[in-house]
């Protein structure tokens, strides 16, 4: 097996080490051995159950009108009674979600790769990226109404804006944040470009792409809810601003738990993929 390897190796050595150094920068970290942290299942369920407690207490102490502020049974009744309605709209505003996401995923991920590969293109398109991020983006709702319709098109552009700018920024950052030393030495072994970026600046970088997903997963629901509320048939966004305008506000909360609940998934789905896309990232959360 070693003299197989030698061989493959002595036939094309340049290309055997840069996969030996594509696998150095993916080598796991050390991680001291840390205690199970026993209140790690429930420490959510007292953090929610807490602000479930504030909540109510306020609602006593203030006697606020229920059409002002309810309390969290009346909103928990209000779910469990309106659960087809609700359930209707979430299906519709999750669609537009994960859509969105995907999209602005895909998009960001092959800008960053685009800017960090060539010059030309990053002195062009880099000063575009920046400026359109001073414009107010819920200001272009109106206008992707206008020009998608009330559909679910609309709603996915606004999405896919949202998020576009966070992960290209994340990725392009993790890109260019690449081992010079690293790559000198793939350089002298006669990497091409796509060499380099496959086993070294992309490896490198998979981290950072996995916080600008993160980062997006939470930002996301705005897209499509702000969409909502300029303009539609239906989701969330649309529930809820018929029942602000019937007072019913109740039900607006209700819905604002599970569009919570939503966001609440795939913020822990996405967080599961870049754990898998860089397993080598050092885990800082249990060792302090």
């Amino acid at each position: 097996m070693v003299a197989g390897v030698a061989g493959r190796l002595s036939r094309r050595p340049g290309r055997g080490l840069i996969r030996v150094a594509s696998r150095a920068i993916r080598q796991p970290v050390e991680r001291a051995p840390v205690r199970a942290p026993s209140l790690a299942g429930v420490r959510p369920l007292i953090t929610l159950a807490g602000l479930l407690a504030v909540w109510q207490l306020v609602v006593v102490l203030t006697g606020v009108p229920p059409f002002i502020l309810p309390g969290p049974w009346a909103v928990l009744e209000t779910l469990v009674n309106r659960w087809p309605l609700i359930l209707g709209h979430a299906w519709i505003t999750g669609a537009e979600i994960l859509m969105g996401f995907a999209l602005g995923a895909l998009l960001g991920a092959a800008s960053g790769l685009l800017l960090a590969s060539f010059v030309t293109a990053r002195r062009w398109l880099l000063p575009v990226f920046v400026v359109s991020q001073a414009l107010p983006v819920f200001a272009l709702a109106p206008l992707l109404v206008l020009w998608l319709g009330y559909g679910m098109a609309s709603k996915v552009a606004m999405a896919v804006l949202i998020i576009y700018f966070p992960i290209t920024a994340a990725f392009y950052d993790g890109l260019r944040r690449a081992d010079p030393e690293m790559l000198d030495l793939v350089r002298l072994l006669g990497a091409s470009r796509f060499d380099m970026i496959r086993f070294i600046r992309l490896p490198a970088a998979l981290p950072s792409l996995a916080s600008g997903l993160r980062v997006a997963a939470s930002v996301a629901p705005i897209g499509a809810i702000v969409g909502e509320w300029v303009g539609s048939s239906g989701g969330l966004g649309y529930l809820m601003l018929h029942a602000n305008a019937r007072m019913q506000v109740d039900l607006m909360f209700a819905a604002l738990l599970v569009l919570a609940a939503m966001a609440l998934v795939l913020y822990l789905a996405v967080d599961r993929l870049g754990r898998r896309l860089a397993p080598w990232q050092a885990e800082t959360d249990n060792q302090r």
